[in-house]
This record gives structure tokens, sequence and C-alpha cells, in this order.
């Protein structure tokens, strides 16, 4: 591996820094779970939007089928799930 020589500016940014804090670590935190949060709860969401596009799908299919009582189950197996 090659040597590299810093110049002195680079020399003194490393070793000072910048001198500027951007987060406390308790501030870090609080954000970091308050993000965890929202997309948790966004993956939530979505998820739940996916089962209902999923249980759409198998109702249409089993109408189709001719099995409008059944598709009509289908839809509501969980009563006010999708409002």
């Amino acid at each position: 591996m090659k040597k590299v020589e810093l110049s002195d500016f680079q020399r003194k940014f490393l070793a000072q820094g910048t001198g500027q804090t951007l987060f406390t670590a308790k501030e870090f935190e609080e954000a970091l779970a308050q993000a965890k949060g929202e997309i948790m709860a966004i993956a939530i969401q979505t998820s739940k939007q996916a089962v209902f596009i999923e249980r759409r799908a198998c109702a249409e299919l089993v109408e189709a089928a001719g099995h409008p009582e059944l598709a009509e189950q289908i839809l509501n197996r969980i009563p006010g799930q999708f409002q």
C-alpha cells in the first residue's frame, strides 16, 4: 500500500476536526427512535393495503367462478378492517 503525504491543512483538520457538533448523542437517539416509529407505521399500513388488494383479487376470482356469496365472505372476513 502506497504511503500518502497529508497537507498541513489535512493534518490540522484531522487533528482538530471541525469543532462543530451536529447532534448530541441524545438528540440523535431521539430522532432515530422517531424515524423508526414512522417507518414501522408505514410498513404496517402498507402490509394492510397489500393484504386487502390480495383479498379483493381472490374475491374477484371466486365471484367470476360463480360464487358471489363466498366472494362477499372473503371481502368481509374481518369486519371494519378496510374502512
